[in-house]
């Protein structure tokens, strides 16, 4: 990795002006909105780059003044996670800052966007990583919105949202699998097991533990669940309710569709980015 040294001058003061909202964004490396959230919230931080307004946590407020470095990595996979071992690219930094006359020389790891993040710390790589699949809707009122959880990479329920955010999956073993980093557990799309067969919608959510009702599969490039104790007239029928929730439709596609929902099939795409 190339070696950066006397840069003059690099700081930023950012100075929060407002909360955010609930689930907003509230800091990471590069933000400049507000740090601070509203009442019933705190900012957690999920990696270094980025951190979110969730009920219950206690308030952290990010610092108001950062200083970071231009890096330019020379390695195809740079690791988006700081590292401190003497057998990682370690680069120099000289900061002088605005105040004092005094020069101080710190050392830190290299932090790159990677296609394959390490460490045991969760993170959502921004460049598809081999062997994984965005999963998206395709048609309307969810044309492309991607799947993830909210707060992201957490054992919570599934849902359909920006490609910002979008997680990475695939179909291993009939599990439906949710990457987390190279190092850090996956997460499993886990499915309601209903009394009633005949609701017409179940519930999903990401867990940390194995889906134990019904088997995942791709047809094509289409995700479908099925389950020996309900007949479903199309396998690969999804529903998106309020909150872009996602449910299972044990019924026909785009019939008898359940209010505040709407009937979705949901793909998988290997493009680079998640950026159409």
């Amino acid at each position: 990795m190339r070696s950066v040294s006397a840069i003059p001058f690099l700081v930023a003061a950012v100075t929060a002006q407002s909360t955010a909202g609930p689930y907003g964004q509230c800091g990471g490396t590069g933000y400049t909105g507000p740090s601070a959230c509203g009442s019933g919230y705190g900012c957690t931080t999920y990696n270094p780059y980025y951190a979110q307004c969730y009920p219950g946590a206690a308030t952290a407020t990010p610092s108001t003044t950062s200083t970071a470095a231009a890096v330019t990595p020379t390695t195809t996979k740079p690791s988006t996670t700081l590292q401190t071992s003497t057998t990682k690219p370690i680069t120099t930094i000289t900061t002088i800052t605005t105040t004092t006359t005094t020069t101080t020389t710190t050392t830190a790891a290299a932090a790159a966007t990677s296609t394959a993040p390490t460490g045991t710390s969760p993170s959502t790589p921004t460049t598809l990583v081999s062997g994984w699949y965005w999963i998206r809707a395709v048609a309307s009122p969810n044309f492309h919105k991607y799947l993830q959880t909210s707060p992201l990479l957490t054992p919570s329920t599934a849902l359909l949202n920006d490609h910002t955010t979008a997680g990475q999956f695939n179909v291993i073993d009939g599990q439906l699998v949710y990457y987390r980093g190279a190092s850090a557990s996956p997460l499993y799309l886990t499915v309601e097991n209903p009394t009633d067969k005949t609701q017409r919608k179940l519930w999903t959510k990401f867990s940390a533990t194995k889906n134990v009702y019904g088997t995942f599969a791709f047809q094509g490039d289409t995700l479908t669940w099925s389950v020996s104790d309900i007949t479903r007239p199309n396998v690969a029928a999804w529903l998106v309710c309020a909150g872009q929730e996602v449910f299972v439709n044990t019924g026909a596609y785009a019939y008898d569709t359940p209010a505040g929902c709407a009937d979705q099939t949901i793909h998988y795409y290997g493009g680079s980015t998640a950026d159409l």
